[in-house]
């Protein structure tokens, strides 16, 4: 039997692109090498973000890195290693550390961030998804004066593309959020953006995308992908499959498996990107809303039952260690912030690898060179929030619909 369009990925972007597809009338089928949502998808905190809309490929990243660079706990860290793929990588993401590539990936990431935030809304209503989603906003949290001060510069730009944003001072911070310390020296009101619990989310987008006639096969891993006059051939660990599209949407996997999909120029675009969370039953005082401690890069949410510390970028390769002294710098962190900055129980602790692309936006398109092999990853940090917007860029590109945004910047030939 030929299959319409097999996705390879279970993660968020994978389910979400199915949910589209199936919308759009076409029969999907999804492979997950482990089981759904296994991989970044399942640790992130969950917050839907317009405002953050700014790359990592900043003007003074590269200093910022270099200055961390012997602090293993750092909230931005590259493990020194022989890694020519990681040295390619790094040149390319350096070079466009200055003014006008970064204000280009943020104007690309908010279209395809604001896009998603007002279709996620109508997604959890239209399909019923039950994930603690809150249109909550979200608060960047100051304890340095000149930190809150310099982190206004990308305010007009952000103004500019439609982000509201309330500057807060510190004493009038901590009378509206009880859960901060004092020392406070002031917050950014991100009033736009919206959270959720993203283990639920996933688990809701399987469903929906089963409901619809979708099929996901778990513990079947893509081995091989190549086109002919007929379609797509794949290889998979049942065997193989004759489709008449398929979609990679393998997030960090991409690059692992780049050779095996006859995209080999991915290994030069994506790194992964290792993030950690702490998960908690939920402390007794926990904030109104999503938090961002600036300074020290950790976000903080909170669900019906549950509390969670996370973020931190780690540039060590395809490593599978849960590094103690990373997981204890969220902490640290968070007490720097909060009166009960864990809960009184550890659910979880995790870790992920987040797929970097180069110029911190995704690669959403067709493949290069190929007809019939469709791209929907290297979404960063971003995967939960950019998802319904993503999917819904590809299934219209699929179909030959024009999109709702300029589909430009996120074309995988870019690289290529």
């Amino acid at each position: 039997m030929t299959i319409d369009v097999l996705i390879a990925g279970g993660g968020v972007s994978g389910l979400a692109t199915a949910l589209a597809l199936l919308e759009s009338g076409r029969g999907v089928r999804v492979i997950e090498a482990a089981r759904i949502g296994a991989g970044a998808s399942h640790g992130n905190c969950g917050t839907i973000t317009p405002s953050h809309a700014p790359p990592l490929a900043a003007p003074g990243t590269v200093l910022k890195a270099l200055r961390w660079a012997l602090t293993p706990d750092a909230p931005l860290y590259i493990r020194p290693r022989m890694d020519p793929l990681l040295a390619r990588w790094l040149l390319g993401f350096a070079a466009r550390c200055n003014h006008r590539d970064w204000e280009a990936s943020a104007r690309g990431k908010h279209a395809l961030l604001d896009d998603s935030r007002r279709r996620l809304g109508d997604w959890v209503a239209r399909y019923a998804l039950a994930c603690e989603f809150v249109e909550s906003g979200e608060d960047y949290v100051f304890r340095d004066a000149r930190a809150f001060a310099h982190e206004q510069r990308e305010l007009p730009l952000l103004r500019e593309l439609g982000v509201a944003v309330e500057l807060i001072d510190g004493p009038a911070y901590e009378a509206q959020e009880p859960a901060m310390l004092p020392g406070v020296a002031g917050a950014l009101r991100f009033s736009g953006d919206a959270a959720l619990r993203p283990d639920k989310y996933l688990a809701e987008l399987a469903r929906a995308v089963r409901e619809r006639g979708g099929e996901i096969v778990e513990g079947c891993a893509l081995h091989g992908l190549r086109e002919d006059r007929e379609g797509v051939v794949a290889w998979t660990d049942h065997g193989q499959d004759r489709a008449r599209n398929a979609v990679v949407a393998l997030g960090a996997w991409s690059a692992l498996s780049a050779d095996a999909l006859g995209l080999p120029w991915l290994k030069r675009v994506i790194q992964p990107g290792k993030g950690y969370s702490i998960t908690y039953r939920a402390p007794a005082r926990v904030p109104k809303r999503p938090l961002v401690l600036r300074e020290r890069s950790v976000c903080v949410t909170s669900w019906e039952d549950g509390f969670r510390l996370g973020s931190t970028m780690e540039f060590s390769g395809f490593d599978r260690t849960l590094n103690p002294r990373r997981l204890a710098a969220l902490e640290r962190g968070a007490r720097e912030y909060l009166h009960e900055p864990v809960g009184p129980e550890v659910r979880e602790r995790w870790y992920g690898w987040r797929p970097m692309s180069r110029d911190d936006m995704p690669l959403i398109g067709r493949a290069p060179g190929l007809r019939r092999v469709w791209m929907n990853a290297g979404h960063g940090m971003m995967g939960v929030g950019m998802s319904p917007g993503a999917a819904q860029l590809l299934a219209d590109l699929m179909a030959g619909r024009a999109p709702a945004i300029d589909p430009a910047p996120y074309r995988p030939e870019r690289f290529a």
